[in-house]
C-alpha cells in the first residue's frame, strides 16, 4: 500500500480540546489527545462522541484553536471510543506549530472550506 500523506507526521501525544456537532446532532466538548501531528492534521484518540467522515470540529491546543474536517473515523478495539483522522481547514493557523517548527516542519497550504463550525461552548 503506497503511503497517500503529503507531510511527515510526528509522534506526539498532545492533549486537546475538541467540539462541534457529533454523528447524532448533538453539541459536544470533550478533551481527548492528538496524535501523529503534521501542519495538516492529526489523529485524534479516545473521542466519546460518534463523528462523520466529512464532519466539522473544532480543536484547541494550548490557546490556538482551529477548525479541522474529519476523513476518517474508526471504533477502538473495545467499542467504547473512537479515533478520526482530521485535517486542517485552509483559513485557520495550525494549533500545535510551535512543537512542530521546534522539529523542523516547514508550513504546508492546508483544506479549504466554506462551511462553518459552531461556537466553541463557553
Amino acid at each position: 500500500m503506497t503511503n497517500r500523506r503529503r507531510e511527515p507526521r510526528t509522534d506526539s501525544q498532545l492533549s486537546v480540546r475538541v467540539w462541534g456537532i457529533d454523528g447524532d446532532g448533538r453539541a459536544f466538548d470533550d478533551h481527548t489527545c492528538a496524535r501523529d501531528i503534521s501542519l495538516r492534521g492529526a489523529l485524534l484518540e479516545g473521542l466519546e462522541h460518534p463523528l462523520r467522515p466529512g464532519d466539522l470540529i473544532g480543536v484547541q491546543h494550548r490557546e490556538k484553536k482551529a477548525r479541522f474536517r474529519v476523513v476518517w473515523v474508526r471504533k477502538d478495539a473495545l467499542g467504547e471510543t473512537c479515533r478520526a483522522a482530521v485535517q486542517r481547514l485552509l483559513e485557520d493557523e495550525c494549533p500545535w506549530s510551535n512543537e512542530l517548527s521546534e522539529r523542523g516542519q516547514p508550513e504546508i497550504e492546508p483544506v479549504k472550506s466554506t462551511r462553518q463550525l459552531p461556537s466553541a461552548p463557553a
